[in-house]
């Protein structure tokens, strides 16, 4: 699949009241539309920043990831409050937050000069302290999230599209059914990741996801049915028999659907 940029509609999000400082890539064929990659033509090669790890401590979570080399890291809420940090040498930076009961969506970005980046996706911090990297057309990125075998996410939108994500030996061949029926196949890269868009739409309602291949067996049955209209805010999140379930707005104005599985 293809990825291209999830960039942050100030303006138009604003008019709704539903704005976040944020972007994430897309895939053609999966959930909502969205222009190109994440960093490219405005700061060229540099990596956009990202969350590596969380650790709680007291009422405090802090945050440590990476950035281009003396940045200015900037985490912001979709009301617009922002905190900073700086990126060393290294590109290492760490901020810290005060623990929410609720789930909390923010945008990450990083400057150095007149060059800004924008991260591949919308963070959220759930109650719990988990951070997860949420990905417009791609699978859910679960920060910190450890073994070579597991089902992460499982992405959805109300076009059809979706995508499950997880984690396996690396390199391992995989294969998705849903109901008994195989709707999509591939590999868990090198570090043991995999993001893998189904070949047809999965029927709305409660359905069984396996994933077989390579020492990797997973199963979970969740509802795919598509999100109810986003009226008070850019987001929601609801728990749900398979996980937390997080529907989102896309910068296109539509909803994307989340499924973090326990």
């Amino acid at each position: 699949m293809q990825s291209v940029r999830f960039p942050f509609l100030i303006a138009g999000l604003l008019a709704a009241c539903l704005a976040l400082a944020a972007c994430s890539p897309r895939q053609a064929a999966a959930p909502a539309a969205s222009p190109e990659p994440a960093g490219q033509g405005d700061v060229g090669y540099q990596a956009a920043p990202m969350v590596r790890s969380v650790q709680t401590s007291g009422g405090t979570l802090r945050l440590e990831g990476s950035a281009p080399a003396n940045s200015r890291v900037r985490l912001a809420t979709p009301q617009g409050q922002a905190v900073f940090a700086d990126a060393g040498d290294k590109g290492a930076w760490s901020l810290s937050l005060p623990v929410s009961a609720q789930a909390r969506i923010f945008g990450l970005s990083a400057s150095a000069g007149d060059r800004t980046v924008q991260s591949e996706g919308y963070l959220l911090l759930t109650p719990e302290g988990e951070a997860v990297l949420l990905r417009a057309g791609a699978g859910a990125l679960r920060v910190g999230r450890g073994g070579r075998n597991g089902l992460d996410a499982v992405d959805f939108d109300r076009e059809g599209g979706a995508v499950i994500s997880g984690r396996a030996p690396a390199g391992a061949a995989l294969s998705i059914h849903v109901d008994g029926r195989k709707m999509g196949e591939g590999r868990a890269d090198a570090k043991g990741r995999y993001s893998i868009a189904l070949t047809q739409q999965p029927l709305s309602g409660r359905r069984q996801i396996d994933v077989f291949g390579d020492a990797t067996e997973n199963a979970v049955v969740i509802d795919v049915t598509p999100a109810a209209p986003l009226s008070a805010g850019p987001f929601r999140t609801t728990t749900v028999d398979g996980g937390l379930r997080i529907d989102w707005m896309t910068p296109g104005g539509g909803a994307q659907s989340t499924v973090l599985v326990k």
